[in-house]
């Protein structure tokens, strides 16, 4: 699927364009070599805002690691069980990650294997998969293409290198597949999202994307109530820079989200048209606003279909200092997948936050929340929805310069009625110790 994106995409190529030059540019030059290139604002570049702040910013490195980490858990069954069971686990992760920069490509490859083990209930112990690509490539002065694609195979949602990474912040406007959270249950995750940038003249872009998801549970004993999901979509838009900070345009994004429940599947379509704003109050701050209205088409067969309009909108901010880094965003859309059966309307907010207390100590928060409404509540299997709340926080100390370490606490409740997965045991608590050595050998030098 990711191949069919790409190769779509390529066919933009071969559209006329005019030159775009240096991004250290200003605006007063009328000379064409000197004229600056347009950035994409976060509404459509399909990324999740940073969270490094300034100074933990590097590129052109090769580096690799081992982290251990040990963690206690209120609830290390999940839905299996009607009581809760507690536990403490050991996990190791070695990590390896290369970045290279250019003056045309950025590339970002991490892999992280993981390997968990559980004092008691050893039935747990499990191996774990991480893998991450990002890639930029400038293929003419004018058009630009990038890639994404995250893997992920685990058996625990937190057992992940960089906890308060995971998922990030979203600017994008695009309707994501709903979020319900099974936190212990064999899982395949993977998203990708190829978008390719043209622009044609000195205040003026166009460009396109595509996005692909998979959620499946090898397992389905172990997330009573959620089922493998899928979801495939595109977006085109239009910017145009009305300034030097000042970014106004319009976005249309189409999704599909298949959802696999036992002897059954429903299909949710959705047409969104956005109009978007973005102002970089600096070149690392920005606040982006997106409205429009939002077409879904909801399928189960042999029910009647259901379709409707609704407004979505959506809002984000993010700001990267050399201390210190915060990202927001809000958003409300109808959309579907994730688990669960039908489509919903949902409304979902993310922060983020990380600052660099001293030279040797960094304070880290995330947090989010969502809450979710059945559109389709006469869907075979369909639940009702409910809502989602996590936190996690924690404090990072270089103990030398190779040697790091943290300690931190997540907290997940989750309320979906008649999903088994989650409402047998709906809060999970876990507070987590970690060390992790690390070497960076820079490239090019």
């Amino acid at each position: 699927m990711l191949t069919r994106i790409c190769l779509s995409l390529a066919l933009l190529v071969a559209m006329p364009a005019w030159s775009q030059v240096d991004t250290n540019a200003t605006e007063s030059t009328t000379n064409p070599a000197d004229e600056a290139r347009m950035l994409t604002p976060p509404p459509v570049n399909g990324e999740t805002y940073p969270t490094t702040v300034g100074s933990e910013t590097r590129s052109n490195y090769l580096r690799a690691g081992l982290t251990f980490n040990t963690a206690y858990s209120d609830n290390v069954v999940g839905g299996v069980s009607g009581n809760p069971v507690s536990d403490i686990s050991y996990s190791i992760w070695p990590t390896i990650a290369l970045d290279q920069t250019t003056s045309r490509l950025h590339s970002m490859l991490t892999y992280s294997p993981g390997f968990t083990f559980y004092q008691r209930t050893s039935a747990r112990n499990e191996q774990d998969q991480n893998a991450a690509l990002d890639f930029q490539y400038r293929l003419s002065p004018h058009v630009t293409a990038s890639l994404r694609d995250s893997f992920q195979k685990s058996s625990n949602v937190f057992n992940q290198p960089d906890l308060l990474s995971a998922g990030g912040v979203p600017g994008s406007g695009q309707s994501p597949p709903v979020t319900v959270i099974a936190p212990v249950a064999d899982r395949l995750n993977n998203s990708a999202n190829a978008e390719l940038t043209y622009q044609f003249s000195r205040n003026g872009m166009i460009g396109a994307s595509g996005t692909f998801t998979n959620l499946h549970y090898p397992n389905p004993a172990e997330v009573p109530g959620l089922y493998d999901s899928s979801s495939r979509g595109g977006a085109a838009f239009y910017s145009h820079r009305l300034s030097k900070k000042h970014y106004l345009g319009a976005t249309y994004q189409y999704s599909r989200i298949l959802a696999y429940p036992v002897n059954a599947q429903s299909e949710t379509q959705t047409h969104t048209v956005f109009v978007f704003y973005t102002v970089y109050l600096k070149p690392t701050f920005s606040v982006s606003l997106s409205g429009g209205p939002q077409h879904f088409d909801v399928a189960q067969f042999p029910l009647p279909a259901a379709r409707s309009w609704s407004p979505a909108a959506t809002a984000s901010m993010g700001w990267q200092g050399l201390h210190t880094n915060f990202a927001a965003s809000y958003s409300r859309t109808v959309s579907g997948g994730g688990g669960l059966v039908g489509a919903y309307h949902s409304n979902s907010a993310n922060a983020s936050a990380r600052w660099q207390l001293a030279r040797t100590w960094n304070v880290g928060s995330a947090a989010s929340y969502a809450i979710y409404k059945n559109v389709t509540p006469f869907f075979f299997l369909a639940s009702p929805g409910g809502h989602t709340v996590s936190g996690t926080v924690s404090v990072q100390h270089q103990i030398s310069e190779h040697f790091n370490a943290e300690v931190g606490y997540t907290r997940l409740h989750q309320s979906y009625s008649g999903v088994g997965a989650i409402s047998n045991a709906p809060d999970t608590n876990r507070e987590f110790i970690s060390v992790s050595y690390q070497f960076a050998r820079p490239l090019g030098r």
